[in-house]
């Protein structure tokens, strides 16, 4: 019997190899998320959202410079309905800040990685 091959599968969202976006599910959400100890950046996507796929790489790089003072994640608002449906999301991507597992800040849209990070300042201070 031989271990997965690890090119085949995505890593799983608990453990992430290098800092970057991890994918969380409505089955995960609150542990992953709820109890997580910095902030969360939950983005909400579709693999059809051309504005979502846009946004990928501003929330990597950012996962990357801030990690340690904020985690980022994504949730496929299709495959997740009940997270989806619990935040009141209706548009992707929507993005929204947790802080101890409450909703702090919703953005909707994608923006470049200098307006994202302009606008969570107040949230995550210096």
């Amino acid at each position: 019997m031989s271990a997965p091959d690890a090119t085949s599968t995505p890593s799983t969202p608990s453990t992430p190899s290098t800092p970057g976006v991890t994918e969380v599910t409505d089955a995960d959400f609150g542990t992953e998320v709820l109890g997580s100890g910095p902030p969360v950046l939950v983005k909400f996507t579709a693999e059809w959202c051309g504005p979502c796929r846009q946004l990928r790489p501003v929330l990597d790089a950012l996962a990357r410079e801030e990690a340690g003072r904020l985690r980022i994640v994504e949730i496929d608002v299709d495959r997740n309905p009940e997270t989806t449906a619990r935040y009141g999301v209706l548009a992707t991507p929507t993005l929204l800040l947790l802080r101890n597992g409450e909703p702090v800040k919703s953005l909707v849209g994608a923006r470049p990685k200098r307006r994202l990070r302009e606008e969570l300042e107040d949230v995550l201070g210096s």
